[in-house]
Parts: C-alpha cells; sequence; structure tokens
C-alpha cells in the first residue's frame, strides 16, 4: 500500500486494508495512547439531547494531553458532564472517555462553516510551554 505509513490516523482490518479514522493533527495522544476524536464524538452524538460536539486534547500534566469534549445541546434539554463520561466509557472504555465535558452555547466554526478545532483547542493551549495546532 503505497503512501500508508503507520503513522497516519487510522486502523487496519482483518484483510490488511487502513481506513482512515480521522485526521492525524486531530488525534490526541493521552497517557501513550492514540484517541481518534471522531469515534468519541460518534459516541457522544448517540446522546438524545446532544445537538453537535467536537472532542479535543487539552494540556495535562500527568497525560500530557487530556481528552476533552466540547457539546452543544438541544434547545430545552439538559445532560450532566457524568452522564457522559459513563456513556463514553462504556462504549469506548475509560481511556477514551472524555476526563472533561464542557457544555457550550455553539461550537467554534470556519468561514466554511466547518468546525475549527484548531481555534477550540487555542483557547487551551494559549498559555501552554508546547502548542499543538
Amino acid at each position: 500500500m503505497a503512501g500508508i505509513t503507520p503513522a497516519m490516523s487510522g486502523r487496519r482490518d482483518e484483510h490488511g486494508f487502513y481506513y482512515i479514522v480521522d485526521r492525524k493533527k486531530d488525534m490526541v495522544v493521552t497517557g501513550g495512547f492514540n484517541v481518534y476524536p471522531a469515534e468519541v464524538e460518534a459516541a457522544i452524538m448517540e446522546l438524545d439531547s446532544v445537538a453537535e460536539a467536537a472532542v479535543i486534547g487539552v494540556p495535562d500534566e500527568k497525560w500530557g494531553e487530556a481528552v476533552t469534549a466540547l457539546v452543544v445541546l438541544l434547545p430545552g434539554t439538559a445532560l450532566a458532564e457524568d452522564a457522559v463520561r459513563a456513556h463514553c466509557k462504556a462504549r469506548l472504555g475509560s481511556v477514551k472517555a472524555p476526563k472533561t465535558v464542557l457544555f457550550r452555547e455553539s461550537l467554534a466554526r470556519t468561514p466554511a462553516g466547518k468546525m475549527d478545532k484548531k481555534a477550540m483547542r487555542a483557547e487551551f493551549w494559549g498559555s501552554a510551554a508546547r502548542n499543538v495546532n
């Protein structure tokens, strides 16, 4: 498979085929484990109260990065941070479950209307010794 390297954010199936799971630059490395935000976002979107979700890595002294979910709820609904974490932990395991869930009115977007994870991360990485773009 020319052009595919082990460093790419993907998975191999039982037949040896690679499937792209997420963008490498969005991958969260927490405690030496790779967490693909798209996988965590899909689990969060299974919850009835969630309108949209974004998962990013934020600086963490112990783990390097901590999986953090930014969640927008549907109007008139409520959801507890613990419920989101418990759902993700049951579906994906404790490593991939968000350590923190932050509820927002909206998520940062590019001029084209796509989620702007770089802008979302900037809020947390601005004062960090190293930066992840």
